[in-house]
């Protein structure tokens, strides 16, 4: 095989044709967006010195949001801080996409892959229980979510060895990290927030949210299963079968005695090994300091790059080859860049429409005078939508728990069942909709296009959103 065969073959891939459409499904709701500015008529609260809205204080805004700013949104969001957002994650793509290629070109991924199916291969079950749990855990307490996209492309490339498809991968990673942040115990971004927002002790009530964790665990780690279990016996069946076979050819372990023997790449295995041991160090410490991903999310970037290239120059790759093979890694990854500024684009809009408080103002009268059972459902609604336009949990605190607080309380709805219905509608929700840059950006990394998306992970969504509902009826039935 030539060397440019090879180079075709190595990193992670990106479906020109899945970008395209995911790229023109975004202009759409970008769009969507820019009219619902043009609609609705544009609000505004006053905040106070945290940034969090005071109640009472709505008032309308006459004037329009120029036509100008929406077609110009993609350029404009560019002077914003949502910008230093969207360079954070331009940034943790490119080194994604440099660094798997140099592992892909000096087998350590294939290395990571056959000692773990050496050790699981007879209890690949309890290697997939096992990895829900652990990734469920980390998101639960630590609040971990974007940095799960570098477990993506590894699990997915498990999931295949072992003979099962793309979404088992996701489902062991991504799903469980982002249903982890639905079952929330210590989670700093919504738990702690939330609560010292209701002013009510900083993860009071972790009895209950424990058998909240137990319950959503128990329903993926069911789901997936049974999944796994049905595409084992039927490869066939898969929604991405033909998307996989690719990655089932690139993947497969057939020198995999050679790769585990090899010295040279064992020394490059542990290398980078050690480097993702320093990202779930720098997770526990960003947790126990309180710095809400201010040390989580530069460690993975930075950690997760040195670990590839100590991994590619302990394999026996010299500076040239390394650079190179990055360089490369970086161009397979690149088209996933425009879907991220488009996502961006609707932020500004939305923040530039001042359409948000109008919709909170609405609820607010909405939910006011029904029961608390009623008003806990509807809370949990709300966030649900909200998530469509508002993605970051703590941004969607600061919004949404200054009106709902004092109102809850008054209907009945105690601040640990309001806590507890804001965790369970942000959680699964940040995987749901085509404005997740997170779920664009994982499921892109592995070929599957958003509809196929969707076909396999509605029903799991619909059973998390039944799940949920039983659980917040239960809390304001004990009142929690």
């Amino acid at each position: 095989m030539t060397a440019s065969a090879e180079n075709k073959q190595s990193g992670l891939k990106i479906n020109k044709k899945t970008i395209i459409v995911i790229c023109i499904l975004l202009a759409a709701v970008m769009a969507f967006a820019g009219v619902l500015t043009q609609v609705l008529p544009r609000g505004v609260y006053q905040t106070d010195a945290d940034g969090a809205i005071i109640n009472g204080t709505y008032t309308e805004i006459e004037d329009k949001l120029p036509i100008w700013k929406i077609l110009l949104a993609p350029i404009l969001v560019f002077g914003t801080e949502t910008a230093l957002t969207g360079a954070g994650i331009i940034l943790i793509i490119t080194l994604i996409g440099g660094t798997f290629l140099i592992l892909d070109k000096c087998d350590v991924l294939k290395y990571i892959m056959a000692t773990i199916i050496r050790k699981f291969g007879k209890r690949k079950y309890l290697l997939l229980n096992l990895m829900i749990l652990a990734c469920m855990i980390l998101s639960s307490t630590a609040g971990i979510l974007e940095e799960s996209v570098t477990l993506v492309p590894i699990a997915v490339a498990i999931s295949l060895a072992l003979g099962w498809d793309s979404f088992v991968g996701l489902g062991m990673s991504l799903i469980a990290v982002a249903f982890g942040f639905t079952a929330a115990t210590f989670n700093p971004f919504n738990v702690a927030t939330v609560q010292r927002m209701a002013d009510i002790p900083v993860f009071s009530g972790t009895g209950y949210r424990i058998i909240v964790f137990a319950a959503v665990y128990a329903v993926l780690a069911g789901y997936m299963t049974l999944y796994a279990k049905r595409i084992e016996k039927n490869p066939q069946k898969s929604i991405c079968y033909e998307t996989d076979i690719a990655l089932r050819e690139k993947y497969n372990l057939d020198d995999s005695i050679s790769v585990l023997e090899n010295p040279m790449i064992q020394k490059a295995s542990k290398a980078f090994l050690c480097c993702l041991a320093g990202v779930l160090v720098c997770i526990v410490l960003d947790f126990a300091l309180g710095m809400e991903g201010g040390l989580s999310l530069p460690g993975m970037a930075v950690l997760f790059l040195i670990g590839g290239l100590l991994a590619g120059r302990f394999s026996g790759m010299n500076g040239k080859t390394l650079l190179r093979s990055f360089g490369e890694g970086i161009k397979t990854v690149a088209p996933i860049i425009p879907i991220i500024v488009i996502i961006l684009s609707i932020t500004y809009i939305l923040d530039e429409g001042n359409i948000i408080p109008t919709i909170l103002n609405f609820v607010y009268n909405l939910i006011s005078g029904v029961s608390p059972y009623s008003a806990i459902l509807m809370l949990f609604l709300f966030i649900v939508i909200l998530e469509f336009f508002v993605g970051s949990g703590t941004a969607k605190a600061f919004l949404v728990m200054p009106i709902v607080l004092p109102l809850a309380k008054m209907v009945g709805v105690t601040e640990q069942s309001v806590t507890l219905a804001f965790c369970l509608g942000d959680g699964f929700t940040n995987l749901l909709y085509p404005t997740s840059g997170i779920m664009i950006v994982a499921i892109g990394l592995v070929n599957v296009s958003y509809g196929k998306w969707l076909k396999f992970s509605w029903k799991l969504f619909a059973l998390e959103g039944i799940l949920s509902v039983a659980l917040m009826l239960i809390a304001v039935a004990i009142n929690y």
